[in-house]
């Protein structure tokens, strides 16, 4: 999640008399909660602390120098607090701000020579905001070095459209991925990017012998080899097929693995994505 999924537009009461339509941007409490109680299936975890975190950061700042840019109520206020401290946890943080909500915030500037200055206040919440988000886009950066193999064939995506949703997903599957059963779920992924090229590039009026049944979508190594064995005939292909043998295995494999992990689902990735490149750059012969 992005810092805007945090926020939605609600009818305003305090406008309704000049506009019946007036709306307001409030913070979605339903989604706090729901990230305090852990984590949300699919969801890109450090992506979504990082939001998290710009948001209550942005709540408290406006409380301390505009509070009619304040959305959260003083419950509301604890609340988010409380929940962040909880998601940071969950990232290895610990998030222990000296205020628990707006009145304790208030207190704790006029004990601190925050009276009348907007700009002591901003030091305070950055003081106890800034560590933790430099830390969290740290961790973000790091992640995106250890992002999944890019290609060298001369375009941006594979440029076969199904094929390349398939991809995407993996990417933010794996990009998120936690414990043992998001990595298998990685290779499920991959195993779903292989049966998207055996749907583009076989033909079962090129590839399919006279008499012979279709064979299904899953049967990723025969269509897949079927094509190959069509667009380089002879023993010229061997390599190539046996590729796509070591692909899909590794794929199948890190689905059903009891101890997958991230090095074995980024092979698994790895493989069907370089895969997926191959095939297109035999389909363009560049």
């Amino acid at each position: 999640m992005r810092f805007d999924d945090f926020f939605e537009d609600v009818p305003d009461p305090a406008m309704v008399w000049a506009n019946p339509d007036a709306t307001k941007r409030v913070v979605k409490m339903d989604l706090v909660r729901d990230l305090a109680k852990g984590r949300i299936v699919g969801d890109d975890e450090l992506a979504s602390a990082i939001a998290f975190t710009r948001v209550v950061r942005a709540e408290y700042e406006a409380f301390g120098t505009d509070d009619k840019m304040v959305t959260l109520s003083e419950e509301d206020a604890r609340e988010a607090l409380r929940s962040l401290r909880l998601v940071l946890q969950r990232q290895g943080i610990q998030f222990r701000p000296p205020w628990s909500d707006f009145s304790s915030f208030k207190s704790y500037w006029l004990a601190h020579d925050g009276y009348g200055s907007w700009q002591a206040r901003r030091v305070m919440i950055g003081e106890v905001f800034q560590p933790v988000l430099e830390r969290l886009e740290s961790t973000e950066e790091r992640e995106f070095a250890n992002e999944l193999v890019e290609a060298v064939s001369p375009r941006d995506a594979v440029g076969w459209p199904g094929v390349d949703e398939y991809i995407e997903q993996l990417r933010f599957r794996f990009r998120s991925a936690s414990p043992v059963a998001d990595y298998k779920d990685v290779g499920n992924r991959c195993v779903g990017v292989l049966e998207a090229l055996s749907a583009k590039v076989y033909d079962p009026d090129v590839h399919c012998p006279p008499g012979k049944p279709v064979p299904p979508v899953d049967k990723t190594d025969i269509r897949i080899g079927a094509y190959i064995d069509q667009r380089l005939p002879g023993s010229s292909n061997e390599e190539l097929r046996g590729l796509v043998k070591k692909a899909s295995a590794l794929a199948h494999k890190t689905k059903h693995s009891p101890r997958a992990d991230r090095t074995t689902s980024g092979i698994a990735a790895d493989a069907v994505i370089l895969l997926a490149n191959i095939l297109r750059r035999l389909a363009d012969g560049l």
